[in-house]
């Protein structure tokens, strides 16, 4: 879905007319917030959001699967497969699946990592332990009650935050602010921008971690843009942020094409983008996630060989805080179990 602009603004009319409904969403969510769901027998780490929308989930899921591994661990990562048609749990394979059976984030971190996708989160618990896995990693579900998070990880953007702060429909926030907080086990803020400074706060009182990280582009895909002008095209929670992205690394954006998160690009897209391309001689880059998307779509899988992928990884600025949070917590979690 788009956010819609008045997620922004407080004193947006149609925002404050929501705030019944928030605040009946609220209750159910917080309710849904106390439960206690299934032990996995492994340590769980669970890395969310507060709020509807990209703050850098995947990002994050992927440099802590790689910490993991330098820690002697064997991370799975569980997913609900937003965007896909099948339920699961079935362990992603990138050669085999589209993104319209698993979604495009699954599918995108599969090509490092094992991935099982599983609509019901606590079934997909035995494949993910069929695989060895010794930790599991769960992207996104700290508001899921089925399965029982061990360690949450809860990532904001550091320049946008958490909008007006109201719950959904009102707002961005998927549940009351309160109970998350009192559930966030570290913080990760990502990129520059002080929009989370005082959940940052929040969390430091409570004895929590606070992480700053930065996205980081893949040298090989600056230097592959260089002395290209482009049209960049993107489907994700911030268009625009990859739009900045580009430019931050000196790449020469011509034109941009925002589309709503998890687009499922069509012919109709695919013919649009490559006839404004070839009019101005541009070359089409995308996010690793879109072309996720559109790899594996026989109707428009030539399309996505012409698209160059810009990668990006993210990078903490203390990730020896980051180690040390990691081993006690999984220590801590063993001990208890």
């Amino acid at each position: 879905m788009r956010e819609p602009a008045f997620w922004r603004r407080p004193s947006s009319l149609l925002s404050r007319l929501l705030i019944p409904v928030g605040a009946l969403y609220g209750a159910i969510a917080a309710r849904r917030l106390s439960r206690t769901g299934l032990r996995a027998g492994v340590p769980v780490i669970c890395v969310g959001n507060y709020h509807l929308g990209g703050a850098g989930k995947t990002p994050t899921v992927l440099a802590l699967a790689g910490i993991l591994r330098s820690l002697g661990e064997t991370p799975v990562v569980i997913s609900r497969g937003y965007g896909g048609r099948l339920r699961g749990p079935v362990r992603v394979d990138p050669d085999r699946h589209a993104a319209a059976d698993v979604g495009d984030e699954p599918l995108m971190m599969a090509r490092t990592l094992p991935v099982i996708v599983s609509r019901q989160r606590a079934a997909g618990v035995a494949p993910a332990r069929a695989l060895g896995a010794s930790v599991i990693l769960m992207d996104d579900g700290f508001q899921n009650p089925t399965l029982a998070r061990d360690i949450s990880l809860i990532v904001i953007d550091g320049d946008r935050g958490l909008g007006n702060r109201r719950i959904f429909p009102a707002g961005p926030l998927r549940a009351p602010l309160p109970p998350q907080l009192a559930r966030t086990d570290a913080l990760v803020i990502v990129g520059p921008g002080s929009a989370a400074d005082d959940i940052a706060a929040s969390i430091e009182a409570r004895g929590g971690p606070v992480l700053r990280a930065r996205v980081v582009p893949d040298e090989a895909s600056v230097a592959a843009l260089r002395g290209r002008r482009v049209l960049a095209f993107a489907g994700i929670g911030d268009p625009s942020r990859f739009f900045r992205g580009l430019r931050a690394c000196g790449v020469d954006v011509a034109a941009e094409r925002a589309f709503a998160d998890h687009h499922p690009f069509s012919q109709r897209d695919v013919a649009a983008l490559q006839s404004a391309a070839e009019k101005d001689g541009l070359t089409l880059v995308t996010t690793e996630k879109d072309l996720a998307r559109l790899r594996n779509n026989e109707n428009i899988a030539a399309f996505a060989q012409a698209v160059a992928p810009f990668a990006v990884t993210l990078a903490f600025d203390d990730e020896t805080a980051l180690r040390s949070f990691l081993m006690d917590g999984i220590a801590k979690v063993r001990r208890l179990d």
